[in-house]
């Protein structure tokens, strides 16, 4: 599969995208030679290949853990060396534009 000329300017059209006709050439080139790769890679034979999740074979071996909070409350140890403090929060410079 390749896409001729008027498709990529309808899928820069569509990314907002403003190319001059030097630069849909070029992209047409680079997405033709990705949709390349990507028939190389449908043409291997995956049959007998488990699909993995998370690119690990032992992700549903996980444990989950609790969803709590286990430090908390540590304001004055967090702010100990912070260069300004405005009570329980890091002080910041005002930044107007």
């Amino acid at each position: 599969m390749s896409l001729d000329a008027a498709t990529v300017r309808r899928v820069a059209n569509l990314a907002r995208l403003r190319l001059d006709e030097t630069e849909v050439e070029k992209l047409q080139a680079e997405i033709n030679g990705i949709l390349g790769w990507i028939e190389q890679l449908q043409a291997v034979d995956t049959e007998g290949v488990e699909p993995m999740a998370g690119g690990s074979p032992v992700a549903g071996n996980l444990r989950w853990r609790q969803d709590a909070v286990t430090d908390g409350g540590q304001a004055d140890a967090v702010l100990r060396n912070a260069p300004d403090r405005e009570g329980e929060y890091f002080g910041v410079p005002k930044v107007v534009e």
